[in-house]
């Protein structure tokens, strides 16, 4: 929506093909959408694998402009197709956001911002703060409090509304459990969850329990890859220049936030970090006026406000001579 609104509002005709794992809300986006008084063939839907139909539509020089959201792998693949005819692309990719928190932060506040912005829509949110990087002095006591919380999470089917539903599908939720014994097997230490869901009403759902990683390093590929569901990475530092450090130590560049009772500090340290998207002192709140986008592999351009209107245009330069005299160059 956050495309299709702009694209219409600009004034195109467009095509729209979704994950082939969300295809239902966007036939039901679109049966509202034929109702509408736009002209026909305006808005069109098309079903059908990335491989396919997506390689497709960036190959095709009908097509001015293609714009994505999802894995940067894929954006890359869209680059590549897209240089046929060298046209308009837009990508909002992944990210491995850092969430820094300063030890003189409001602790119980944080940690439910730390945990909407890990475990809200069960972390599969491209700017979700996978990693926590937070002032070695307050750790403990932090992750404490933070496990306790994490642990009282409820998990269920979305319309009994728990505080986390299921991964995608079944194979993402194996991915995500992948990383998880990878975690282990780097030396992270699991504080919490990690583990599949057996509950019997849940057993065959794609249900993880939200899993939070402790003793992390920079290099482990839990800290410097996108998992993509509910893992949360810790590390420590010392220093406002070691947050920062570790903050941009990473190949993305979506969203960070900055925890902090100093706003002078708060807005020294956001300004460092390479990001598109930050908040200082919540986590993931997207405030629809406000440009939308990353840094680096999380992507290319901005959506929503004027910005994301602006995506969806072209630039024209039309100059007018109304004397219609000639300029006389060649006297010169």
């Amino acid at each position: 929506v956050w495309k299709i609104a702009p694209a219409l509002a600009a004034g195109n005709s467009i095509i729209f093909k979704p994950s082939s794992e969300t295809v239902l809300s966007a036939l039901k986006l679109f049966e509202i959408l034929d109702k509408c008084d736009l002209p026909k063939g305006t808005a069109n839907l098309v079903i059908g694998s990335g491989s396919t139909v997506g390689n497709l539509l960036a190959e095709s020089k009908k097509v001015d402009m293609i714009t994505f959201t999802g894995s940067t792998s894929v954006g890359q693949g869209i680059m590549r197709a897209a240089a046929g005819n060298v046209k308009k692309i837009g990508l909002e990719l992944g990210g491995k956001s850092p969430n820094i928190v300063f030890a003189d932060t409001d602790i119980d506040k944080t940690v439910e911002w730390v945990m909407m912005g890990i475990f809200l829509n069960q972390g599969e949110v491209c700017c979700a703060g996978s990693r926590l990087i937070i002032e070695k002095s307050i750790k403990d006591k932090f992750l404490k409090k933070l496990v306790e919380r994490t642990d009282k999470l409820t998990l269920g089917a979305p319309l009994d509304n728990p505080d986390m539903g299921p991964l995608i599908s079944k194979k993402h939720m194996q991915d995500v459990l992948g990383y998880i014994e990878k975690g282990k097997a780097e030396g992270a230490k699991l504080l919490c969850g990690g583990y599949k869901c057996t509950d019997d009403d849940l057993v065959n759902g794609n249900f993880i329990k939200p899993a939070i990683f402790d003793d992390c390093t920079p290099d482990m590929s839990i800290v410097r890859e996108e998992i993509f569901g509910p893992v949360l990475t810790v590390l420590t530092f010392e220093t406002e220049e070691e947050a920062i450090e570790l903050a941009n130590d990473t190949d993305y560049g979506l969203a960070g936030a900055v925890f902090c009772n100093d706003t002078a500090k708060a807005l020294r340290v956001i300004k460092e970090v390479r990001a598109g998207i930050t908040w200082i002192n919540c986590y993931n709140p997207a405030f629809s006026e406000a440009p939308w986008g990353g840094y680096k592999m999380s992507g290319i351009g901005r959506e929503l406000g004027t910005s994301g209107l602006d995506e969806y245009q072209e630039t024209k330069q039309i100059n007018i001579n109304i004397s219609g005299t000639p300029l006389g160059w060649y006297n010169h």
